[in-house]
């Protein structure tokens, strides 16, 4: 009896730990602050600091080591942010001067600022020793590394000054930069620090480490002395022009053009943003990663475009981001010439309204209007999107969701199957106070010329959260006749269960700090076929993270497949496996990831075994050489060695990706990635100059190439950008 006492009073004693209550006074001034990185204004002197860091790694039940102290004041127009972080020497780690840069691997201070007290959606703004600047968008309440966007941009200044066993950081940031509700007196606020040199990284408010640094349901308050008052933005006008010059080899054409356009942002209230587009250029955006997809189904890629970056949450969070999700901003902009090939279909104009109508209702509203192009039998399209969102309990909601695709060009080369495209849906995502309970809910319906019955998806997922355990129940049904023109969707006829369990354990001594146990069982069926059984991966896995911030990782996987159509294994252009067979098969994979501290760190994934009814060899790996901040080596690289028995064919595929990352200063930064891929038999290289010469505006000097490298090395594509962007402020 005594021991079960013990244990309850434990438990707790944990839970009142992780859910303490933190808060820090934000004081209203007159003076000015003159942001040098000093703190030597009086008024600084007159706040407490937030302090009291707690550990996140290598453990989460110590107070931190190196401690942070955090200050805020603030104006009717700017919140005035001093931070003094502690560190056990002046070696810090700084990998660059480009702006938006990754925590990991570095010394930074990050703050996240929950302004509508939802624990759904956050503002982060951080630093490093070095005063480089990031700031980014935290959605879907810090539960999901993709709900981290560090595209979006916004206008503040600070200033880094080292001194011997600190740094302090000096910013001040415009309210106009923030969303929040008129009267407001209450943010949610967080911190969290990385310091290599202690190895430690700790947070302001305690999280387990069983969550992510940055969820948003482990957060305390800052309280304003004054409520806030209305700061609305300024109106911003973004124009642009670039010039291109091309030369297609293969076409012997060459090329010219100059385009003009560019964007425009205001805020309605304090809470809604309003964009414009006209004649929308991207090219700009950072070259996609090649990848080596050995699989039978599409691979979607992050959106990168600005314009579709803020409250993106809002649009994209809709449904199983793998199996069924209606709405996948990429696909605006891109369409299928005569050889079923995807190639850009210039966007001529665009709207967007997002944000906040109060604290418990979101709204979105995208309506984007892509060109009719004849020489590729592209008809234009009129691509709309509303979303709505409603707060339910702490940090849950329910949203709806409809998208439409409406063709506009009236051609007879757009067959009447193509008129339009439209779905309907309703989610529920839920997330109690602590995020030991999450989960999603969703039923969508799509509406497509000729396709009736069996158009519909639907998914669940429940997810429990503790310091040992993470358990999740999950499955998703997709209908043959679901479509979304403007969704990312695999596959349609599945019926999907993917349960999962992990463990997690703590040692106290040895090089690993973490181990996580896994077992994750993926089946899929086919309702029509009387639910046949198409594919099963039974996955075991162990990951341990060291103590010394590299990673060890071992998985198995067993795999049932079965081919319902024939299927080039090899991908070789070569006698494909016949449809209407099965193959079951095994294979292992190892990894370790080295201290990204270090100057020079590395990434090694060897898989092999069973592949079909043959063998695999696969070797991905990652180099990285850091001459700090100004230059960075890097190679990402992967080889295939496919054996099958004949009549099928063998292959070894290739792809590397070396990349040269030079940051002259915090303005002028040279980003060169060339790409190999033996698949598609191409050179590509990309090299692009970046001069930001005011704020959030761009000179940049893009310069691409593709070469033929089969048999003849050959040139096949060039071209040369001069592109410059100007925020305007009204």
């Amino acid at each position: 009896m005594i021991r079960k006492l013990t244990t309850f009073a434990f438990l707790i004693t944990c839970t009142i730990c992780f859910t303490q209550s933190k808060s820090i006074s934000v004081k209203h001034i007159s003076e000015k602050i003159n942001i040098d990185g000093a703190l030597t204004e009086d008024a600084w002197n007159l706040v407490k600091p937030a302090t009291n860091f707690w550990q996140y790694f290598p453990t989460d039940t110590l107070q931190a080591e190196s401690q942070t102290e955090i200050k805020f004041l603030y104006d009717d127009k700017t919140l005035f942010v001093g931070i003094k972080v502690f560190a056990p020497g002046n070696d810090y780690v700084v990998p660059s001067l480009r702006r938006d840069f990754r925590a990991g691997g570095s010394d930074n201070i990050t703050l996240m600022f929950d302004t509508f007290n939802d624990g759904t959606n956050a503002f982060l703004f951080g630093t490093n020793p070095e005063g480089v600047r990031r700031e980014a968008l935290v959605s879907g309440g810090g539960t999901e590394l993709r709900g981290f966007t560090t595209s979006w941009d916004t206008k503040w200044i600070g200033e880094t000054v080292q001194y011997e066993g600190y740094y302090i950081c000096e910013w001040a940031i415009p309210m106009a930069a923030f969303k929040f509700n008129e009267g407001e007196s209450r943010w949610r606020f967080n911190s969290y620090m990385f310091d290599t040199q202690g190895n430690e990284r700790s947070t302001w408010i305690q999280i387990p480490q069983n969550q992510f640094i940055f969820n948003l349901a482990y957060m305390g308050d800052m309280v304003f002395e004054k409520p806030l008052k209305n700061s609305k933005s300024p109106i911003s006008i973004i124009p642009y022009v670039n010039g291109i010059l091309g030369q297609e080899f293969e076409l012997e054409d060459d090329f010219s053009e100059l385009k003009v356009g560019g964007d425009a942002r205001m805020t309605i209230g304090n809470s809604l943003n309003l964009d414009l587009t006209i004649n929308s250029d991207f090219s700009q955006v950072e070259v996609d990663q090649q990848v080596t997809n050995l699989s039978r189904f599409e691979v979607n890629l992050p959106e990168q475009r600005q314009f579709f970056i803020e409250n993106s949450d809002l649009f994209a969070d809709f449904g199983n981001n793998r199996d069924a999700n209606p709405f996948f901003s990429r696909r605006i902009g891109i369409a299928k010439d005569t050889s079923d090939t995807n190639i850009l279909n210039d966007i001529i104009a665009g709207v967007r309204l997002s944000g906040k109508l109060n604290n418990d209702f979101r709204i979105g509203l995208l309506n984007m209007q892509t060109a009719n192009d004849e020489n590729n039998e592209i008809g234009g399209n009129n691509n709309s999107v509303l979303a709505l969102q409603h707060k339910l309990f702490s940090r849950s909601n329910i949203s709806l969701l409809f998208v439409n695709r409406q063709n506009t060009s009236n051609k007879e080369y757009v067959t009447p199957e193509e008129e339009y495209n439209r779905v309907v849906g309703i989610d529920y995502n839920l997330a109690n106070a602590d995020n030991s309970w999450n989960g999603k809910f969703f039923v969508h319906k799509s509406f497509t010329p000729f396709l009736e019955n069996d158009d519909y998806s639907a998914g669940a997922r429940l997810q429990y959260n503790s310091n040992s355990w993470r358990i999740r129940g999950s499955g998703v049904y997709v209908g043959e006749n679901f479509q979304s023109d403007l969704g990312f969707i695999r596959r349609t006829d599945i019926f999907k269960l993917d349960p999962q369990a992990e463990y997690l354990l703590f040692p106290k001594k040895g090089i690993v700090n973490q181990h996580t146990f896994g077992l994750t069982t993926i089946m899929q069926w086919q309702p029509l076929l009387d639910f046949q059984l198409a594919d099963y991966n039974i996955l075991m896995e162990w990951e341990g993270a060291l103590k010394d911030n590299g990673r060890l990782g071992a998985r198995i996987f067993n795999r049932y497949t079965y081919l319902f159509d024939e299927f080039d294994a090899s991908i070789s252009d070569g006698t494909p496996l016949p449809a209407n067979t099965e193959y079951r098969y095994s294979n292992m994979e190892l990894e370790y990831r080295s201290d990204n501290r270090k100057t020079f760190f590395y990434t090694i994934r060897p898989t092999f075994g069973q592949y079909f009814n043959g063998d695999i060899v696969t070797i991905r790996g990652d180099v990285n050489w850091r001459f700090q901040p100004h230059l960075n080596l890097s190679i990402r690289a992967r080889y295939d060695k496919i054996n099958l028995p004949d009549p099928f064919p063998d292959n070894q595929i290739w792809l590397l990706g070396p990349r040269l990352d030079v940051t002259f200063n915090k303005s002028l930064f040279w980003n060169t990635l060339v790409q190999y891929s033996s698949l598609d038999e191409n050179v590509g290289i990309n090299s692009r100059l970046q001069w930001r010469f005011a704020p959030l505006s761009d000179l940049f000097l893009v310069y691409n190439d593709n070469y033929f490298a089969g048999d003849v090395f050959a040139p096949r594509f060039r071209s040369i950008n001069l592109k410059v962007t100007y925020w305007l402020y009204l």
